[in-house]
């Protein structure tokens, strides 16, 4: 069983939050509650808890102030807000388990099944330094959190390339490092990289547009390249939405 705290900034959340996690999930053990990044601190301090249930927006700071505060950290988190802000994004950059505000049941236990189900101390650690480092730098230089068979590996948004999808895996290829295989759809990367101009050319392919070089027009189908020489297929679906953006890209034009 994990002990747990719940901290939030409105006592009635903090109460409805409390029985619902009572409810849904019968192997957390809530030790103890805080209202503020500094009675948190020191709930956490006093109690040594398994598992945090963290706000992120609060009068005295943030969940991550927190968090920082604390470091290193010796217990899960599942952060929560009542925001779609940057800080979601971030969150799945990183792999980081959050909930939005009100609760629901079902993704409350999920999120509480994962914390049980958590891999080492230093993973974590790695995911919220992951975290942290998304928060800070700029937009264009996000780090990805990408988990192999058997590693995970933080890496530069700007450094992929082109990603292919394979049935339920998608392999990433880097413009200065080896390739990688993760068992996750393309159609989750596609939704997560869109922000940061990556382009759906194919069913089985994303690309970076910054690493786009000339596109082939044939009457047997059309091709594009890229700056490191790989060839990838436009699907004839895509081609009218990818000329619209080659226009926007040679007027100068911010897409």
């Amino acid at each position: 069983m994990l002990r747990a705290i719940v901290i939030d900034d409105n006592q009635e959340i903090r109460k409805k939050n409390c029985t619902l996690i009572k409810t849904h999930c019968p192997n957390i053990m809530v030790i103890g509650q805080a209202g503020s990044v500094e009675s948190g601190i020191q709930v956490i301090r006093q109690l040594s808890p398994d598992l945090v249930f963290l706000d992120i927006e609060m009068p005295d700071g943030t969940g991550f102030d927190l968090l920082q505060k604390l470091s290193p950290i010796h217990f899960k988190v599942i952060f929560i807000t009542g925001y779609e802000d940057f800080a979601i994004k971030a969150f799945r950059f990183s792999a980081i388990d959050y909930l939005l505000k009100p609760l629901n049941p079902g993704e409350l236990a999920e999120a509480v099944k994962k914390a049980e189900e958590l891999m080492s101390k230093e993973i974590f650690d790695m995911k919220l330094s992951n975290l942290f480092m998304n928060l800070e730098r700029p937009r264009n230089l996000q780090k990805l959190i990408l988990k192999t068979a058997d590693r995970i590996y933080s890496v530069n948004v700007q450094d992929i390339v082109n990603c292919e999808s394979d049935k339920n895996y998608t392999t990433f290829h880097f413009i200065n490092s080896p390739k990688l295989v993760v068992s996750t759809h393309l159609k989750e990367y596609e939704n997560l990289l869109a922000p940061f101009h990556f382009f759906r050319t194919h069913q089985s392919h994303l690309i970076n547009m910054a690493y786009f070089d000339h596109f082939i027009k044939t009457d047997g189908g059309n091709t594009i390249v890229m700056k490191n020489k790989t060839t990838l297929p436009l699907s004839v679906r895509k081609k009218e939405e990818f000329l619209l953006l080659l226009d926007h890209l040679s007027q100068n034009l911010e897409f």
